[in-house]
């Protein structure tokens, strides 16, 4: 049996580099742009803007006049069952590139008519975002709180909840890192989706953890002679098939919206894709392997003491 744990000092070290350089790059973010992501109009307040053509078309179409104008988070939607009646929501520009869009859009759709042309608040305030992250904490608590339930029968049953949660927030960092790094590299502006993003990731992280803890509590009972880590490195290498095969069927319809999908929705699979990636690496080289780690941590001082009270 190929023993997969022994190795996790390097699975650790991958990990630490990953969170240092996501650190890195939204500590980068956040001397150029003043946040740790370039932030969009949902975070930022813009400008609503509702106006008809003169004949139906796509979103897409138009969004692409927006974004030859430097407006690359400008979002477009049709209102109603009619085609050629849209909405943008935008950042605030000048009267001269208003009138130059409007220009555009009206040659090449055959006329325009504002409907409405307004500034708009913030989609998703300051409060929004904090009661995100309050909710990411008592996920957290939620989380140990249900592990140490449903693993009471097991031997110390915190260090499964602690475990899950610290694999749990690798995988928020890093993505949010990745998030950073689209912004630097291509401008990609945060919005509300990628909250939902870095949400989504957290139910994947901690559920393909839950399914290696339980296996290791199956096998901690009908292997009771075998040692911790090789128990936990038995649970790892029967469950890698099952976890792999549900992640890469997700990963090859990411993949496939993120070459065949719209624009507007790419930055949200590719962050979340991003996530599902290094949650199924914490879940398999972070989680356990800190099990294994902790116990042998605890058994070592548990030895240590017991020499020094002989010694006494």
């Amino acid at each position: 049996m190929y023993n997969l744990v022994q190795h996790r000092k390097k699975y650790y070290l991958i990990s630490l580099i990953l969170i240092i350089v996501s650190f890195a790059l939204m500590a980068y973010s956040m001397a150029t742009v003043g946040t740790p992501f370039r932030l969009s109009i949902d975070f930022t307040g813009g400008v609503y803007w509702e106006f008809a053509l003169g004949q139906e078309t796509q979103p897409g179409e138009v969004r692409d006049i927006f974004l030859a104008k430097g407006l690359t988070d400008t979002a477009v939607t049709t209102i109603g069952d009619e085609g050629n009646r849209l909405q943008a929501r935008l950042k605030e520009v000048t009267p001269e590139v208003k009138a130059e869009i409007e220009q555009e859009l009206g040659a090449q759709f055959g006329g325009i008519e504002t409907l409405q042309y307004r500034n708009v608040g913030p989609s998703v305030g300051s409060e929004v975002t904090r009661t995100a992250l309050i909710a990411v904490l008592f996920t957290s608590i939620a989380i140990v709180g249900w592990i140490v339930f449903a693993f009471r029968h097991v031997a110390h049953p915190l260090r499964f909840g602690i475990s899950a949660v610290i694999a749990m927030l690798h995988d928020v960092v890093v993505t949010a890192g990745f998030g950073a790094l689209l912004g630097i590299l291509v401008g990609y502006e945060v919005d509300a989706l990628f909250l939902t993003a870095l949400l989504t990731v957290l139910g994947f992280s901690v559920q393909d953890t839950i399914v290696v803890f339980d296996r290791i509590r199956e096998n901690s009972r009908r292997h009771m002679g075998e040692d911790f880590e090789t128990i936990t490195n038995r649970s790892l290498l029967e469950t890698m098939g099952r976890s792999l095969t549900t992640q890469l069927n997700a990963f090859f319809i990411m993949v496939a919206i993120l070459l065949f999908g719209g624009d507007t929705i790419k930055p949200f699979i590719a962050v979340l894709l991003v996530g599902m990636i290094t949650g199924s690496y914490s879940s398999i080289f972070n989680a356990t392997p800190l099990l294994v780690t902790w116990e042998n941590w605890a058994a070592k001082r548990a030895r240590e003491r017991a020499k020094m009270a002989a010694a006494a």
